[in-house]
C-alpha cells in the first residue's frame, strides 16, 4: 500500500523524528467476497475518496477504472467478473493519497485456504505488496473454473512443500508454472506427531524444512513475478514458511500470528485430499493411514492452533529458532542462505 506523509505543525514535528513512517487517510480496508461476481470494499476514513480498481496489481489511479467517485460511507458494492481477481485503489479526496487493497482469500470452489499474504504494515510502516506472494492448502481438487481464476494470478514459481508420498497421493492440478519440491517421507512428521503435542512438531520444522526454505527463498530473490507455496492444510509446513517470508520483510510478530490463525477459517479439508484407493498403495503407510480415515467417514475440522496452554503452535517455531540462533534473520543466513543485502533486497521489491 502507498504511503504518505501529511502536513503537520512545527511544534510536532519538533517531537518526531523526520523519518517516521508515512500515514494513510483511509484506513482498515479490506475486500470481501459476498457472492461469485460480487465483493465489498470497505474503509475508514476522515473525508470523501474515490474507489478505482483493476485486474491486476495497481498503485497509480490512471491505470485504473473508476468505481465510485466521492465517496464518503467507507463501503461500497462492486460487481465483478467471477472469474477475475480485483485489485482496488481507495484515493484521498484531500491529498490524493492511495491505498491499495484486494481479498485476502483467493475464492475456488474447490480449494482450501489459498491466499495472499499482501497488505501487512511492516514495523518501519510500509506495507506487503498485493498480488505477488500467495500461500495455500493442496491444490489437488481444484475446478477447471479455478484453474482458470489461479492462471490469472501470473505465477511464475510455484514450491510445494509436502513429503513425497503426499504429492503422489494428491498431485498439484495447477500447471504451465515452474514447479519446485523435495522429496521426503510423511512418516517423519506422523513419528513426530505421536512422540508429544503438535508444539514439539514446530519446533522441528526449522531444521527439517530447510531445504524446502531455500526454494522458497530462492524464487523471492530472482523476482520474477508472483510465487506460490503449499502443504497440505495450508497451516503448519506453510505457515512456517510466511512467518519467515514475512519476518524477512519486517512484519511485526504479533501480525504474523494473527495471519497463521486465519487458516483455522479458511481451510476447506475436504478439498485437500482427493479419494484414495487404497488397494492401489498397499505397501505405502502414508496412503494406508489416510485411507483409513477417509473410509471412517472423517470430515477433519479445522481446530484452533493453539497449544493446551492457550499459545499459539507457531510460536514453537519462533522459540526454537530464538533458543539455537538468536534471531530469524541469523536463522535465514546460516541455514537458508539469505544475507543482509538479499533482505534489502526482498524489501526493495515485495514492499511498498
Amino acid at each position: 500500500m502507498t504511503q504518505f506523509r501529511g502536513l503537520i505543525g512545527l511544534s510536532a514535528l519538533a517531537l518526531i523524528s523526520s523519518t517516521a513512517p508515512a500515514f494513510a487517510r483511509a484506513e482498515n480496508a479490506q475486500v470481501e467476497r459476498t457472492a461469485p461476481d460480487k465483493v465489498t470494499v470497505s474503509w475508514t476514513a476522515k473525508g470523501p475518496v474515490d474507489l478505482f480498481w483493476a485486474d491486476h496489481p495497481v498503485s497509480d489511479p490512471a491505470a485504473a477504472k473508476l468505481v465510485s467517485a466521492k465517496d464518503r460511507d467507507g463501503h461500497q458494492d462492486v460487481t465483478v467478473d467471477a472469474a477475475v481477481r480485483p485489485y482496488f485503489l481507495i484515493v484521498d479526496k484531500a491529498d490524493g493519497a492511495v491505498v491499495d487493497v484486494a481479498e485476502r482469500v483467493v475464492p475456488l470452489e474447490q480449494g482450501s485456504n489459498f491466499r495472499d499474504v499482501g497488505g501487512y504494515q511492516t514495523a518501519d510502516g510500509k506495507h506487503v505488496r498485493w498480488g505477488m506472494i500467495y500461500r495455500s492448502g493442496a491444490t489437488a481438487m481444484l475446478t477447471p473454473g479455478d484453474l482458470t481464476r489461479i492462471r490469472g494470478l501470473g505465477l511464475r514459481d510455484l514450491v510445494d512443500l509436502r513429503s513425497s508420498e503426499e504429492r503422489v497421493l494428491a498431485p498439484t492440478r495447477i500447471e504451465g508454472v515452474p514447479y519446485a519440491a523435495v522429496g521426503y517421507s510423511m512418516m517423519d512428521i506422523l513419528k513426530m506427531s505421536a512422540q508429544g503435542p503438535t508444539g514439539n512438531l514446530y519446533g522441528q520444522l526449522p531444521t527439517m524444512l530447510v531445504p524446502q526454505m531455500r526454494l522458497v527463498f530462492d524464487a523471492l530473490k530472482r523476482h520474477e513475478g508472483p510465487i506460490a507455496y503449499n502443504c497440505s492444510a495450508g497451516q503448519d509446513r506453510t505457515g512456517f514458511a510466511t512467518a519467515m517470508v514475512l519476518t524477512a520483510l519486517g512484519v511485526p510478530r504479533d501480525t504474523i500470528v494473527k495471519d497463521y490463525h486465519l487458516s483455522t477459517t479458511y481451510r476447506h479439508p475436504q478439498w485437500e485430499l482427493p479419494p484414495i484407493n487404497i488397494s492401489a498403495f498397499p505397501d505405502n503407510q502414508v496412503a494406508q493411514f489416510l485411507a483409513r480415515g477417509q473410509s471412517a467417514g472423517v470430515v477433519r475440522k479445522p481446530q484452533p492452533l493453539y497449544d493446551a496452554n492457550g499459545k499459539s503452535l507457531l510460536l514453537g517455531a519462533f522459540d526454537a529458532i530464538d533458543a539455537k540462533y538468536g534471531s530469524v534473520d541469523a536463522y535465514l543466513e546460516k541455514e537458508v542462505g539469505v544475507t543482509a543485502a538479499d533482505i534489502a533486497a526482498l524489501r526493495a521489491n515485495y514492499l511498498e
